[in-house]
């Protein structure tokens, strides 16, 4: 990606640079890396207001909402991924809608709105299926899944969830979001079976990629 951004900048190729930047920033988020998110994203709004970008500047506002709300400051992160997300459909963007309700399901989880949350995730599931264009299916049904948990919904539900999350990704040949889907459907049966049957129990919305990277190849 630092290549990628540096011969974008050597070309003077403003487009390419958006577009190097956009994917070092979700690379940054796929690695739980804030920082990076931050910088990459920072970049990317200078960018895209400097040459009216209107798609990638609202997407950098998603994921700069995104690194606010990991970093504690849920409110004000909500609020940009909210006018992110306004900004993005206005453009007749769609395509990404799912990727970044993901990450608005996520804020809202960890601002306790869990319920919330869970619509914004109902609400990505729809282009998906307009689309279908599957590429964060998986992730959307392992978000659902912790947000079912944190409910204390069915057994049967939550189970559905994490189920079909490792089963599209294994058919997508996706390791990474596999391993992340098994990893969090390990961590639900192994609380469930400390609590002997309790709900409400809280999962990690994700893993560190040193986590991730122990468990085996998924098949």
């Amino acid at each position: 990606m630092a290549e990628a951004i540096t011969q974008a900048k050597e070309l003077n190729d403003l487009h390419a640079l958006a577009q190097a930047l956009w994917y070092a920033a979700v690379l940054a988020h796929y690695e739980r890396n804030p920082a990076e998110v931050e910088r990459y994203s920072s970049d990317l709004i200078e960018l895209s207001t400097l040459h009216n970008f209107a798609t990638w500047l609202a997407h950098a506002d998603v994921l700069r909402g995104w690194v606010r709300s990991v970093c504690g400051n849920t409110a004000e992160g909500i609020s940009w991924i909210e006018d992110g997300l306004k900004e993005t459909r206005a453009t007749g963007v769609m395509l990404t809608v799912p990727f970044l309700l993901a990450l608005k399901a996520e804020a809202l989880h960890l601002a306790v709105r869990t319920a919330e949350a869970l619509e914004a995730i109902r609400e990505g599931n729809a282009p998906v299926e307009r689309f279908e264009n599957r590429y964060w299916s998986a992730e959307l049904h392992r978000l659902r899944g912790v947000l079912l948990t944190a409910m204390g919904a069915e057994e049967a539900q939550i189970e559905a969830s994490f189920l079909e999350a490792i089963r599209i990704a294994k058919e997508q040949k996706s390791v990474s979001l596999a391993k992340r889907a098994e990893a969090t459907y390990a961590e639900y049966r192994r609380q469930r079976a400390s609590a002997l049957g309790g709900r409400g129990f809280r999962l990690p919305i994700c893993y560190p990629l040193e986590i991730l990277s122990s468990i085996d190849s998924p098949g």
